[in-house]
């Protein structure tokens, strides 16, 4: 059996799948499984889980999508902004992801996967080949034994890229999904490479569907739920042309970088994290990235100065009900 969800908002798309596995989800192990689930996502610009409880990390959100998009690794900086994420998925004595999503798409195989589908569609818009393969099966494929080769495996195995009516759709395919801990990121990680490339190609964002062909809920995390509460629209948008796009998601990871040094002034960080360029949605995104490390040195006013100057304020809800989380000792 197929399960088909459709919605306007990830955060309707959410509540509905999370009701779902907890109505009908069948015991597969230590997860509560439903198999063939599509989310189809009518507006990609509104990506955010805010309905999930407890909330999930905006900061580590777009932290993570940063990383993605410069086609890195290394585990130092994305570690940062989340100081549990090794336990999920790091191999011991390793500074690196096995699987990260940014190195499968530019560096895995031999050349940049978003560089390759951006002339691809260029040239011939109404192709369908264009493929962005995460899975690698020399890497990721089990040992004879059943064994996994890395506590890191891609849960992504591709993404299908068609332009149709001048728009780009985006189909994203997974092999097993974490509707807890997985999914709000993942919503947020692809359709924003959507708009990314969307921006590159000057054309408009279409429709997001993901398959999920194992969505499942952990029995650890059988305790959060789902809550109803209003939030404003997200307007911010990363389309923009190519050449400014390469340069100021380059610039946010050289910032964040330099937001590693534990002898970062206050004077220092509010400058770092300041990014003044002519688009405010990046300047949002660098600025609830400098947040999450002006609470962790509390620098009290510099987080202020930084959620002042953010004009998204879907980002500022949602920062301050994960730092509500956050100071109750529940960081995910």
């Amino acid at each position: 059996m197929a399960y088909l969800i459709k919605g306007q908002t990830a955060n309707n798309l959410y509540c509905q799948a999370r009701k779902l596995i907890d109505a009908e989800g069948e015991k597969s192990g230590n997860t509560n499984e439903l198999l063939h689930v599509i989310l189809e996502l009518e507006d990609p610009l509104q990506k955010w889980v805010t309905c999930r409880k407890p909330a999930m990390s905006i900061s580590f959100a777009l932290a993570e999508l940063i990383w993605i998009l410069v086609g890195d690794n290394k585990r130092d900086v994305i570690d940062f902004w989340n100081p549990v994420y090794e336990r999920y998925a790091s191999d011991e004595n390793s500074d690196y992801y096995h699987g990260a999503y940014g190195y499968r798409l530019a560096k895995n195989f031999g050349f940049n996967q978003l560089q390759r589908a951006y002339n691809a569609l260029k040239s011939n818009p109404s192709n369908r080949q264009t493929v962005l393969l995460y899975w690698d099966p020399v890497k990721d494929m089990p040992n004879e034994d059943g064994t996994s080769t890395s506590h890191d495996i891609p849960c992504n195995i591709c993404s299908l890229l068609k332009i149709r009516n001048k728009k780009l759709e985006w189909m994203q395919i997974m092999r097993s999904n974490d509707i807890f801990r997985g999914l709000p990121y993942n919503l947020v990680q692809f359709t924003s490479i959507q708009e990314v490339l969307a921006g590159w190609l000057n054309i408009n964002i279409g429709k997001y569907t993901h398959f999920s062909d194992s969505l499942h809920l952990y029995s650890s995390d059988i305790n959060t739920g789902i809550i109803t509460e209003t939030y404003n629209s997200n307007n911010d948008s990363l389309s923009i042309p190519k050449s400014e796009s390469d340069l100021i998601i380059k610039d946010i990871y050289s910032r964040m970088k330099f937001m590693l040094d534990d002898k970062l002034s206050p004077e220092q960080l509010l400058k770092v994290a300041t990014l003044k360029s002519k688009y405010q949605a990046y300047d949002n995104i660098m600025l609830i990235i400098g947040a999450y490390v002006a609470n962790k040195l509390a620098y009290n006013d510099v987080l202020n100065s930084l959620l002042t100057q953010c004009t998204n304020e879907l980002y500022i809800k949602m920062w301050q009900n994960f730092i509500t989380k956050l100071n109750q000792g529940k960081m995910n």
